[in-house]
């Protein structure tokens, strides 16, 4: 089966330069750095972590909420 060559693209180019110039200024610049590890932080952490740390974290939490108190 041949594959059909693409002449126009499907989106003119004087609607995607605008386009990706807005997106550009959008987008977030930097994020700020994870303070476990040092990688770029979660867009919604409060807490200053990223992604995988915070996950750790709330499964760390999860892990010492079922734990049963030690007995004597």
């Amino acid at each position: 089966m041949k594959r059909k060559s693409i002449q126009e693209p499907v989106v003119p180019q004087q609607i995607l330069d605008p386009a990706w110039r807005a997106a550009a200024l959008a987008a977030p610049q930097r994020r700020a750095k994870c303070v476990v590890c040092g990688e770029d932080g979660a867009p919604n952490s409060t807490e200053g972590l990223c992604w995988v740390c915070r996950r750790l974290k709330i499964s760390a939490w999860r892990d010492s909420d079922h734990q049963m108190p030690a007995t004597e």
